[in-house]
C-alpha cells in the first residue's frame, strides 16, 4: 500500500472512512499510507505495546493520556499516526486527533524507517509541547531518544542493554522492559 497518495482536503481526510489496519497519514494536501502489511509485525506490536502499557501509570501520575496505534496527531493542516503519543489531559481534544503531545514515538519498519528518522523528526520536533521522541528498532535492541533541554534537541542513542528516562514523566524504562517477549 506504500506509494497510494490521493489529494483530498482536510475535511475529506478526516471524514475517509479507513477499514483496515493501517491508517494513512496527511500531508500537504494528500493522504498516503507510509506502511505496509509487511510491517505489521509481531516484534512491532510487541514494542509498541510494551511501551504504551510502560507509559499509562506514569502519564496517569502526570495527568495524561496514552494512545496507541490509530489516533492521529495534528500538526497545522497535516495529520499522521505515531506508533504512541502521551498528550496532557489539559491539552485541545478532538475526537481523532490530538495536538500538543509531550512525548511521540515510533517503532522503525522497513518501509518508515528514512520517514521516521528524518520527516517524522524535522515535524514532531517542531511541535513546542513535545519533550520527548523515542525511535526503536525492531530489528535489534536498539532506541534512539531524542529529548528536548532549553531550544536544543539531545540524542541519545541505547543498544542491547540500558534504561531509557523520560523526565517528561518522570519515568525510567529499562531496554528489558521495552522488548520483552520480542525474539531478535
Amino acid at each position: 500500500m506504500t506509494g497510494f497518495f490521493q489529494k483530498m482536503s482536510v475535511e475529506e481526510y478526516l471524514a475517509w472512512e479507513v477499514t483496515g489496519p493501517i491508517q494513512p497519514e496527511y500531508v500537504g494536501g494528500y493522504a498516503f499510507f507510509t506502511r505496509t502489511l509487511e510491517d505489521l509485525t509481531s516484534a512491532h506490536s510487541l514494542i509498541k505495546g510494551n511501551l504504551a502499557a510502560r507509559l499509562y501509570g506514569a502519564a496517569a501520575l502526570h495527568e495524561a493520556r496514552v494512545s496507541n496505534g490509530q489516533f492521529l496527531l495534528r500538526i497545522g493542516q497535516d495529520f499522521l499516526c505515531p506508533d504512541v503519543m502521551v498528550l496532557p489531559l489539559n491539552a485541545p481534544q478532538h475526537e481523532q486527533y490530538g495536538v500538543s503531545p509531550s512525548l511521540l514515538a515510533e517503532v522503525l519498519s522497513p518501509s518508515t524507517t528514512q520517514n521516521d528518522r528524518v520527516g517524522k523528526y524535522a515535524m514532531y520536533t517542531s511541535i513546542p509541547t513535545l519533550q520527548t521522541y523515542l525511535i526503536a528498532e525492531q530489528s535489534e535492541r536498539r532506541v534512539y531518544l531524542h529529548q528536548r533541554e532549553g531550544g536544543d534537541w539531545r540524542l541519545q542513542e541505547v543498544v542491547g542493554e540500558g534504561e531509557i528516562h523520560i523526565p517528561c514523566l518522570g519515568l525510567s524504562l529499562s531496554l528489558d522492559e521495552l522488548y520483552e517477549g520480542v525474539t531478535l
